[in-house]
């Protein structure tokens, strides 16, 4: 590295895809300094994934966007793929970097990845700044009135609304100006040269239309309606502002407004039960006798249960990485209490293929099922999947839809009997206390 060249700063792109309200970004544009956009394909990440993976291409496609977007400022975004520290080090020998900026992650992993690099750029003199942007709170920000975080979500959502009403949280439409960025160009690389292939699985557009958020406290639990909103990968990658939406869904739709609180509630107990991401957060969790039958445990991934409401879901899951929310809990409930199959396995197989998996939400979720988490249903509610097909799907719309086979010969036994297996897991969770 030159003498002359000019200090620049780098702005670390994460989970934050656009450049309109991004808290972090707009900080870097204002410090002074040129700024380089940076996004790495983290080595952690991309190992546990297929290379066509679709949430991949997804963030690949907006990338390019970002790319577009930056070349009209006579930038560009520098892209690579491997160890975060490795590519920032390598960064910091090429130009003259004053400071790293990036907006801030929740999850375990990327806790440890923040404070990794921010000891070897402190060790070197650069400063590096976090940010609040993937949540509207975060940490202490929502504490019970003795300073401890909540474990139950009812009183976490009534204090989470007293703050939302009391500091007004504002979002801008506007991108930053061309001068704030480095100048500098290079070749946007290929899918095959960042070891990646095309996915058969597309992720659609967020739905943003006011009708769809008034119809989904109606009809979010009949999976046959469709109603979800798509909500989940935009926000898991940032392509879409959560303070943005947070504004627009809260006048419209009060379910859609507690759903995206809960999950807030999920990242503020991530953070601070970093442990539930492998350990149940109730006792009774620790003690349970899993069967964790490897044969069950396939039928279930598979959808060839028997039971048809829990094989079109996981179907569904396996050829578009979607299901339905009351599906979602359906499925796991099916998994955890009448196969007695741990809930880390299925919140694995659920991370390795849901396309709006976050871990804070997906962990939480699971636990929920079990009975084993924050705010945990009590361990003896257990799902009954064909009295909820018959509530939920009455004409079986949905089940023939994904499970052609319904009601013919074809179709498989069913897999265990449902009173005894709910007995089993009664008695095990009993004995689990």
């Amino acid at each position: 590295m030159e003498t002359s060249t000019p200090e620049i700063c780098i702005f670390w792109f994460r989970r934050d895809l656009r450049l309109e309200d991004n808290t972090g970004l707009m900080a870097a544009c204002a410090s002074g300094l040129p700024v380089l956009p940076v996004f790495v394909f983290d080595a952690y990440y991309t190992r546990q994934l297929q290379p066509d993976d679709a949430r991949t291409l997804f963030v690949y496609q907006h990338l390019q966007k970002l790319h577009a977007s930056l070349l009209a400022y006579s930038s560009g975004l520098l892209v690579k793929r491997g160890d975060v520290l490795s590519v920032i080090q390598s960064l910091l020998k090429q130009y003259r970097v004053g400071a790293v900026y990036t907006n801030r992650g929740y999850e375990p992993q990327d806790r440890e990845t923040e404070q990794i690099i921010n000891v070897a750029l402190t060790d070197q003199g650069v400063a590096f700044h976090t940010f609040k942007d993937h949540v509207i709170f975060e940490k202490d920000e929502v504490l019970s009135a003795t300073g401890t975080p909540y474990t139950v979500f009812t009183p976490y959502k009534r204090k989470w609304l007293e703050a939302y009403r009391q500091v007004p949280v504002s979002f801008t439409e506007d991108v930053p100006v061309s001068s704030a960025f480095y100048n500098w160009s290079a070749e946007f690389p290929t899918l095959e040269q960042l070891s990646f292939r095309q996915s058969l699985i597309s992720i659609p557009p967020p739905r943003m239309e006011e009708e769809v958020w008034v119809k989904y406290a109606d009809s979010r639990d009949y999976p046959a309606a469709k109603a979800g909103t798509c909500f989940g990968p935009h926000l898991r990658f940032g392509t879409l502002s959560i303070r943005r939406l947070m504004h627009a869904v809260t006048p419209v739709s009060e379910v859609l407004q507690s759903e995206l609180i809960w999950r807030e509630f999920f990242f503020q107990c991530l953070w601070h039960f970093p442990e539930t991401v492998n350990e149940p957060f109730r006792t009774r969790g620790k003690f349970v006798t899993w069967r964790n039958n490897e044969e069950d445990f396939d039928r279930w991934r598979s959808g060839n249960t028997g039971f048809p409401l829990v094989d079109a879901g996981m179907r569904q899951l396996a050829k578009t990485g979607t299901m339905a929310n009351r599906v979602r809990m359906i499925a796991a409930s099916f998994l955890v209490k009448h196969l007695l199959v741990d809930w880390t396995w299925g919140e694995r197989w659920f991370a390795a293929h849901l396309l709006d998996y976050e871990q804070a939400s997906n962990v939480g979720n699971w636990q929920w099922v079990a009975g084993t988490g924050t705010d945990a249903a009590p361990y003896f509610r257990i799902f009954n999947p064909l009295a909820q097909q018959k509530r939920f799907d009455p004409k079986n719309t949905y089940v023939k839809e994904w499970v052609p086979e319904f009601n013919s010969p074809s179709y498989l036994q069913q897999q265990l009997d449902l009173k005894v297996a709910s007995q089993r897991a009664l008695e095990a969770f009993r004995q689990g206390k």
